[in-house]
């Protein structure tokens, strides 16, 4: 679930784990103690990863409370679920993927059959994630504020761009964004915009360009 990725890369990557961990099992409504009570340990065992007096939990432990919160909250209704799933569903998102490990954007430029078009620094970058975005719809439908839905739980990422004719306006909608990918890839584009080229360069992004269909391209990844 794509839900469960969210709050276990959240967790991951915090520098405060624990205070991570408080934010989520607030955000679905349910006290130390009823959580304790479904994983059958002691609530003080949660308050203390929480406070952080106690270490921070391993992937098996995050992973058995992260399900007890969408079990408890499915047993409840799934009200949680249901609004984090309504606000991360968009036709315009045609795939979104993390990764279990980084992959190396030399790698993933061979993978897709691409080539990079500005002349930013790329051997040693690497990804840990990709977004497959139709360029059209994503114009349609986001709001200035929902570009966040591409990100993941990750900036470090690539965002594919299908449906793309010269790649003007979304490199204008990646340098309005706060948080700025690694890698843009544009799917059969007509040509590319001298002005793409130039943003792209400007926050510092690698800009690739394959003529592998964006569809065809998804196919390819999700074997990583």
């Amino acid at each position: 679930m794509r839900l469960a990725e969210k709050i276990a890369g959240e967790i991951v990557m915090s520098e405060r784990p624990g205070a991570t961990l408080r934010k989520w099992r607030e955000e679905f409504g349910i006290s130390q103690q009823e959580l304790a009570r479904y994983l059958g340990i002691s609530p003080s065992v949660i308050s203390d990863y929480e406070a952080g007096r106690r270490r921070s939990p391993g992937a098996a432990t995050i992973r058995r409370i992260i399900n007890a919160l969408i079990e408890m909250d499915r047993a409840r209704g799934g009200s949680v679920i249901k609004r984090y799933e309504i606000a991360g569903d968009s036709g315009a998102i045609i795939d979104i993927r993390e990764m279990p490990e980084g992959v190396g954007v030399p790698r993933f430029i061979d993978i897709i059959n691409g080539h990079v078009v500005n002349s930013v620094p790329y051997e040693r970058k690497k990804i840990y994630g990709y977004t497959a975005v139709d360029s059209i719809k994503a114009i349609v439908e986001f709001s200035s504020t929902d570009y966040h839905r591409l990100y993941g739980w990750s900036s470090q990422r690539a965002i594919i761009f299908g449906s793309v004719k010269y790649g003007r306006s979304p490199m204008i909608a990646i340098r309005a964004h706060p948080l700025t990918p690694a890698v843009v890839v544009y799917a059969k584009p007509e040509r590319v915009d001298p002005l793409a080229v130039k943003l792209a360069d400007l926050e510092n992004v690698v800009l690739v360009v394959s003529d592998i269909p964006v569809e065809r391209m998804v196919e390819v990844l999700r074997d990583l």
